[in-house]
């Protein structure tokens, strides 16, 4: 059986990161020392409680507001997170649609809502997941998460390949393959800015 992630509180122990890093120079050959490297412990370990800072934050989606619509789409929120399995980044957009239920998120809980799950050690399949999971717990009636992302792991390393990966989820009124296609054309239909509907 998998194992669940906690959800850590708090903040990182930079001193400890610092350590690790300068041991870790000193194993692939360095010298931690050198100019160029001296302070690289302290900007690496400041760094990770950046990018990691997801573990920590709380994007819950709390505040929305009484409004009619018939579906809010939200493109090109822009991520960056890192390969769990090589520590390496992945970056790329994420596109999420949802049907409210007569009440509307506000607008920048979506984009805090992705770096509460990017700014970790992720997958971009539980990134996806994890979104989608999260909006259909509140007052909606369908929500649908789309990631396109570029993996360093795959472009620095291994097959060495440059493309793109794209995850879907979605859950409620968009399991039906009628609806999910319209919102993914909307999605994805850009003409001088203008969506025909």
């Amino acid at each position: 059986m998998r194992k669940s992630r906690v959800q850590k509180t708090g903040t990182i122990n930079k001193n400890k990161i610092e350590r690790l890093v300068r041991q870790l120079l000193v194993e692939l050959g360095e010298n931690p020392d050198r100019e160029g490297l001296v302070e690289t412990p302290k900007r690496i370990a400041e760094m990770y409680e950046e990018i990691f800072s997801g573990y920590r934050m709380n994007a819950e989606l709390d505040v929305s507001f009484n409004e009619e619509t018939n579906a809010i789409i939200a493109r090109d929120i822009q991520f960056y997170s890192m390969c769990e399995h090589h520590m390496l980044p992945f970056f790329g957009r994420i596109h999420i649609a949802y049907v409210p239920n007569g009440k509307v998120f506000g607008l920048s809980k979506l984009v805090r809502l992705v770096e509460k799950y990017s700014r970790r050690m992720q997958v971009q399949e539980r990134l996806t997941t994890e979104i989608a999971n999260e909006i259909s717990k509140r007052d909606v009636t369908g929500v649908i998460v789309i990631a396109e992302g570029e993996h360093l792991c795959m472009k620095m390393r291994g097959v060495r390949n440059n493309s793109s990966i794209m995850t879907i989820a979605y859950r409620g009124i968009f399991e039906e393959k009628g609806v999910r296609e319209n919102v993914l054309n909307l999605i994805y239909t850009r003409q001088n800015n203008i969506i025909n509907l």
